[in-house]
């Protein structure tokens, strides 16, 4: 039964109108990242390997996934706050962060803030026997196994899509170009969560559940007693997670499932020091401050194994590095891909990416490739219908810093500064 009213409450989130409009605003607003998504991808690479609008769908459904898998993970498990519990911040946070400064974003950090607050609200209320200070009323043990189990299915999210909408990228190291990956992708996600009701006239516009004796699996700040006994309400709300990052040294595929694993591993240990925290408020200070530093070190790792591992998307004396391939091209019909080492054209060697053109100027359609695969092996590939107006599809990795070059610094750099630099440039040249 606990999953019927969970789906229904889901259900209740995509239907009731005031709802609707809120997960309007937030595709909105999703919509408009895509654009600019797009647009990088077309100045990069030469088209937009996804439009907009498929972008944007594509993270309300896989949203609506994690929001399912979230909320059933939580009614089983028994996560349940007290109906004055101001828990519901956590998600306002989430989505302010989504329009002002996208880096806090993140459970973790609103999630530790709130929880923080309380503790202090509430030690203050008993010390100085003001009971009006402690009106954020927040379990903290409830809160942290939330954020948990959120970061649990944003590290879900991040392997099933955070390769989705990447945007190619330049750095520079040790005087060699380097190609890697931008990816950025967020998702907007309908939350049901269990609240103890108190006056008894709300039950008719709540969901009201009835609970099994199991129920529920883990521990909590409130009485057992209590929670057996209480009348218990799903009740939904619209969260967004994110995800940023770079990578020079692998592929998407590759990164997003590191980044997702990473993720995950970071949700166990965070939900394990919740369920400790219900000992004392000492465990529950130390849970609040864990969340946001353990999520920066997992920030700090992923850089670690980043500036560790060598790059990836290199060129060599042996051939020009193949980053990225747009989806209707000469190149992908040839079966060129990303990673692949281009050494030869019609049996010339490639010395730069200017070799690639003067060839196809000169040749009247026929053009084929040796490559170097990034398996090690040979091929060669070739287009019988290649002209001067048609564009080969590639990004190259360039051997040298050309003259005027733009070579993005995506870590030190926000998403929309690398934007208009890109805008710029095309504008001068």
């Amino acid at each position: 039964m606990i999953l019927l009213y969970t789906l229904k409450s889901i259900a209740f989130a995509l239907t009731e109108p005031y709802l609707v409009l809120v997960l309007a605003i937030l595709v909105f607003t999703l919509y408009r990242k895509n654009k600019q998504t797009v647009i990088m991808q077309k100045m990069i690479i030469g088209e937009g390997i996804n439009s907009p609008f498929e972008l944007t769908i594509s993270q309300i459904v896989i949203g609506i996934f994690g929001g399912i898998l979230a909320s059933v993970i939580m009614s089983y498990l028994g996560i349940v706050f007290d109906e004055n519990s101001a828990v519901d911040l956590i998600f306002l946070a989430s989505i302010v962060f989504m329009f002002f400064n996208l880096r806090f974003i993140c459970f973790s950090y609103s999630g530790a803030i709130l929880g923080f607050l309380s503790l202090i609200l509430a030690i203050s209320a008993q010390t100085f026997n003001i009971p009006s200070l402690d009106f954020l009323k927040i379990d903290v043990v409830a809160l942290m196994s939330m954020v948990a189990i959120l970061h649990f299915v944003e590290g879900v999210l991040i392997i099933l899509d955070g390769k989705t909408g990447a945007i190619p990228v330049f750095s520079s190291k040790n005087g060699s170009i380097i190609g890697g990956f931008a990816l950025q992708r967020y998702w907007t996600i309908p939350v049901a969560i269990f609240f103890i009701i108190h006056n008894k006239s709300m039950i008719g516009s709540s969901w009201q559940v009835s609970v099994p004796g199991w129920w529920p699996l883990i521990n909590s700040s409130i009485p057992y007693n209590v929670l057996k006994s209480a009348i218990v309400s799903l009740i939904p709300f619209y969260a967004v997670m994110g995800y940023n990052s770079v990578t020079f040294t692998r592929n998407t595929k590759e990164k997003s499932f590191i980044s997702g694993g990473l993720t995950i591993g970071y949700s166990i240990a965070l939900l394990g020091m919740a369920q400790l925290a219900v000992l004392n408020i000492w465990l529950k200070f130390l849970v609040v401050i864990f969340a946001p530093i353990a999520h920066e070190g997992v920030i700090m790792l992923q850089r670690y194994l980043e500036m560790k591992k060598m790059p990836k998307y290199v060129s060599s004396s042996e051939g020009i590095m193949v980053l990225a391939v747009a989806p209707s091209s000469p190149a992908n019909e040839m079966g060129i891909k990303t990673g692949d080492l281009l050494v030869e054209i019609n049996n010339e060697k490639i010395q730069n990416e200017d070799k690639i053109a003067e060839v196809i100027r000169e040749c009247s359609s026929f053009i084929w490739f040796k490559v170097k695969k990034a398996a090690g092996n040979f091929e060669q590939v070739s287009y019988s219908k290649m002209n001067s107006d048609k564009k080969l599809g590639i990004v190259f990795v360039p051997r040298k810093i050309p003259p005027n070059s733009m070579v993005v610094k995506l870590d030190k750099n926000k998403f929309s500064d690398v934007l208009d630099k890109i805008k710029n440039k095309d504008k001068d040249d």
